[in-house]
């Protein structure tokens, strides 16, 4: 290896260096994505509240909650009677990491896992909540909305 060579080889390197941007990439999210961020964002606010007319108004009209553990719930009034049970009995304190969210069309999906603490209102124990969820959400004339929301333990 010559000398002009070996001055290449370690020069390499360096001219490369002037190629990578000095500020990180900023992802670029679609409006869609914008918007079921900032439903499940809104999702997360109600349920710390225990809002379970808010969060009513987040599900489709069909919409369906399938929580672990419990009897399904279709339908906005299910809906809301379902949280409703749930918060007349736990106060929950958590939030949500988008794992995955994928939009096709009018219909799109999240994955995501939550931690936080679920405090028992009969008695004030409290305890580590930890869960995963799905969400499916369905674009209509009012936006997006909560089509299905099922959610389990973490193993």
């Amino acid at each position: 290896m010559t000398h002009r060579s070996r001055v290449s080889a370690l020069l390499l390197p360096f001219a490369l260096l002037a190629f990578i941007p000095k500020h990180p990439l900023e992802v670029v999210m679609s409006p869609a994505e914008q918007e079921l961020r900032t439903l499940l964002t809104t999702y997360e606010t109600s349920l710390n509240a225990g809002d379970a007319a808010r969060i009513e108004q987040l599900y489709a009209e069909d919409g369906v909650f399938m929580p672990a553990g419990f009897p399904t719930a279709s339908g906005r009034p299910a809906v809301r009677g379902a949280y409703d049970a749930v918060f007349a009995n736990i106060r929950i304190t958590i939030h949500f990491t988008v794992d995955e969210l994928t939009v096709k069309g009018e219909v799109a999906y999240a994955r995501t896992h939550s931690a936080g603490t679920a405090t028992v209102v009969a008695t004030g124990a409290s305890g580590p909540e930890q869960n995963r969820e799905l969400f499916v959400f369905a674009r209509g004339k009012n936006g997006w909305k909560i089509a299905r929301y099922m959610f389990n333990k973490t193993s």
